[in-house]
């Protein structure tokens, strides 16, 4: 049922706000909320609205004291408090973000309509704020006041850079260097070809596990994410726990690239790195880790030999990665066969001009506005209304070191996985040639999942025990809750990049694990114990057991066939979008 009255526009109370929030209030009234939930929402707003403004004249009377500090970190400045007219601003503006969310929350429609006015919505109150504004936000002229403008000035040459760069700056990007002062364990390069270099590192114990351990990070990201500084680079501590480890660096793609596809990269990417390794270590098994997208193109992978009657991997560890594609949280309201439809158009295989590229700044930008406040808008008012250069963060540094994809790669992922959730369905997908069925792999599992993570929802990464059979343990069996040996999933603390690169040193968060592995995630979660600090030690000893035993280290890497080609971390990393 539709709704007719009149939405209450924040005009009406704050005249500081502008008409954005305005013309928000104006599109929602004409969705359909059922007019119960309107009533309520309009007549809770009216009477906060109410409260706020004569709570600002009584402050106004008794000459500018009032409330205490705005509990919001963006208005949670002096400045605020004490100027009664921006104070009023922030509060007016509060007010009118928490009753636009209720209704947006109210709208009757399909789960994915929902979530997509839910975004819109959130997106739209985020940049309407008034610490985005230079004449709204008291901190910035207080501060252009106190250097005489020179914030300002400060402010504008930032902007200009980053005009210049193309993106906001989230850290000081000058202070980085590859190979310098991130992605500094050492290493050689053993391998490449036209998607991948292949990198051994040098071991860090006199003995060594004789079977060797293989990464294969996300290939819309840097591989450096697992190796930022040494005091918290997952490789260096892996290195340090006695594996010998190899990681895959995957190149980052120009226009003669466009046109490779899924398959390209299974064949080229983890089955080339398997051999690789098998021949270079003589070993007839490893271990492997596949991180985010990294870890569906190994189970892919894997998938394949399979059925082919090869099981090479003697463990398998997921981090943060889909299987399936049943719940992609936040990321799923952009998928649907128009848009899948229009990308296939523009840079699949149907481009008028042929493949094209997905720009890798395109994706910073999207995952960058998947938590705008956190990571635009504070940005923005730091960098260009108060003039203050964002300081050094190696994992924001990585995080604006951004990848292309192949058009036509990216495109069958999309229509495939995200959008028709094959992978998970044995024999509905055909990859190079062979069947995919995840649950003829014949390796031990552990599963990681980050429980904030907005980008692989933890239930989603959860998903991944029931497809995944081990060795010799039933999927029916484990899903009534059986004990699996061989399948192990642990959830830690905070979100997709943070929760991962945890090390122990710091000895912050905490990581929970359950030895039953129930149908649903929540009732894992009920019965899981949670424990202090990183989950890399628990990772550890389930992964040295299937790493057989020790042996000499090595004298130097590669092989007589495989000899180095240069130093870690290679040509191919050091190559920007």
């Amino acid at each position: 049922m539709k709704t007719q009255p009149t939405p209450p526009g924040p005009e009406r109370t704050d005249p500081a706000a502008g008409a954005a929030l305005g013309d928000l209030w104006k599109s929602l009234a004409g969705l359909n909320v059922p007019l119960p939930q309107w009533t309520q929402i309009q007549a809770a707003y009216m009477k906060d609205a109410t409260e706020l403004w004569n709570q600002s004249l009584q402050r106004l009377q008794d000459g500018g004291s009032g409330p205490a500090p705005i509990a919001d970190r963006r208005f949670a400045a002096a400045d605020w408090a004490d100027n009664p007219a921006a104070a009023f601003a922030a509060r007016a503006y509060l007010l009118n973000a928490r009753a636009l969310t209720q209704l947006a929350q109210s709208v009757e429609g399909d789960a994915k309509t929902q979530a997509r006015i839910r975004f819109a919505v959130q997106q739209w109150v985020d940049a309407a704020s008034p610490s985005n504004f230079l004449a709204l936000n008291p901190e910035a002229l207080h501060k252009a006041l106190a250097t005489q403008g020179e914030s300002l000035a400060t402010g504008m040459q930032l902007l200009l850079g980053d005009l210049k760069k193309g993106h906001v700056s989230q850290t000081d990007e000058s202070v980085f260097e590859v190979g310098r002062n991130v992605a500094t364990t050492p290493g050689s390069v053993v391998f490449e070809n036209e998607l991948f270099q292949l990198i051994e590192y040098r071991p860090l114990t006199a003995k060594v596990h004789e079977r060797p351990m293989l990464f294969v990070p996300p290939c819309i990201n840097k591989y450096y994410i697992l190796d930022l500084q040494p005091e918290n680079s997952v490789i260096r501590y892996i290195v340090e726990q006695g594996h010998r480890t190899f990681v895959v660096s995957w190149r980052n793609p120009d226009a003669a690239q466009a046109g490779l596809t899924w398959d390209d990269y299974i064949a080229q990417g983890p089955l080339a790195a398997i051999a690789t390794v098998r021949s270079i270590t003589g070993a007839k098994t490893l271990n492997t880790m596949g991180f985010c997208v990294g870890g569906t193109i190994l189970a892919t992978a894997l998938a394949v030999l399979a059925a082919r009657g090869e099981h090479p991997a003697q463990s398998m560890t997921l981090l943060t990665s889909l299987l399936d594609f049943g719940h992609t949280g936040v990321l799923d309201i952009f998928i649907d066969e128009p848009l899948v439809r229009m990308r296939e158009m523009t840079i699949g295989e149907q481009a008028p001009g042929g493949p094209g590229l997905l720009k890798g700044s395109e994706l910073a930008t999207t995952f960058s506005f998947l938590r705008p406040n956190d990571l635009v808008w504070n940005y923005v008012v730091a960098s260009y209304l108060k003039g203050e250069a964002p300081p050094p963060f190696d994992l924001l540094y990585w995080n604006g070191d951004s990848t292309n994809l192949p058009g036509v790669m990216y495109c069958w992922y999309l229509r495939h996985l995200y959008l028709q959730n094959e992978l998970k369905q044995p024999g509905a997908l055909t990859v190079l040639g062979e069947s995919v069925d995840l649950g003829r792999i014949q390796a031990p599992a552990f599963v990681y999942g980050s429980r904030e993570d907005h980008i692989v929802p933890w239930t989603a990464a959860y998903a991944s025990v029931a497809l995944l059979r081990g060795k010799g343990a039933t999927r029916a069996g484990r899903e009534a809750g059986a004990a699996a040996k061989d399948v192990k999933f642990v959830l830690g603390a905070s979100g997709h990049i943070a929760g991962v690169i945890n090390p122990p040193a710091k000895g912050k968060r905490s990581f929970w694990t359950g030895e039953k592995l129930p149908a649903r995630a929540e009732d894992w979660l009920a019965g899981a114990s949670e424990h202090p600090g990183s989950w890399w030690p628990t990772w550890a000893a389930w992964l040295a057991p299937h790493g057989g035993r020790l042996v000499n280290a090595p004298k130097g890497p590669g092989s007589a066939k495989f000899k180095p080609i240069e130093p870690a971390p290679g040509r191919y990393v050091k190559t920007k979008a």
